[in-house]
């Protein structure tokens, strides 16, 4: 069951979930828009070949900025980008939350991918989008995604905080690396 304005502000008041700043305005009738916060990440065109099991430098891919600092930023042409919200959330262990890109951005082409913030994360979250045919000029503040709430079934017996990578994080936390490699001989049994 998604959530209502008012079952979204009863959480908050309830102190059970957190949304901070909370600017009421941004709530809708079925979620609350999230605005983009000042850091980004650029992914860069390089040849190198990233090993995802192997311990990398991750920061050679990506290039740092910050909107607030330089007044915004052009996602260029089918460029991705990491941002993150403006807000931080704290999400109780009965919710998810499914975010979406506003309507009026990805009617000016941009996407980003299905994303989902799992029940008892806590941080500002972060988002890849991938630009448009054309440039586009983003800066801090703008409420850029749509945050929707969704009651589980049943609260989660383990927690985004009892395994997650990106726990509490503030600005932009590149990807986690080396991932896991499992016996995939031992699946097949």
């Amino acid at each position: 069951m998604i959530l209502s304005d008012r079952g979204i502000k009863a959480y908050i008041q309830r102190g059970l979930m957190k949304i901070e700043p909370f600017d009421e305005s941004l709530l809708s009738e079925n979620g609350v828009d999230l605005r983009i916060g000042c850091e980004y990440a650029r992914f860069k065109r390089i040849n190198k070949v990233l090993d995802v099991t192997s311990e990398e430098d991750i920061e050679e891919y990506y290039e740092r900025g910050d909107l607030c600092k330089e007044g915004g930023l052009v996602i260029k042409p089918y460029e991705h980008v990491l941002l993150h919200t403006l807000e931080v959330v704290r999400i109780p262990y009965d919710l998810v939350a499914l975010v979406n890109l506003k309507s009026t951005l990805a009617r000016l082409g941009l996407y980003i991918p299905p994303t989902v913030v799992d029940a008892g994360f806590e941080g500002q979250i972060v988002i890849e989008v991938i630009g448009s045919s054309f440039p586009v000029k983003l800066k801090a503040g703008i409420p850029f995604v749509h945050f929707i709430l969704v009651r589980l079934d049943s609260p989660v017996e383990r927690d985004y905080s009892v395994r997650g990578h990106y726990q509490g994080q503030r600005g932009i936390k590149l990807p986690k690396i080396p991932i896991s490699i499992y016996d995939i001989r031992e699946a097949k049994n």
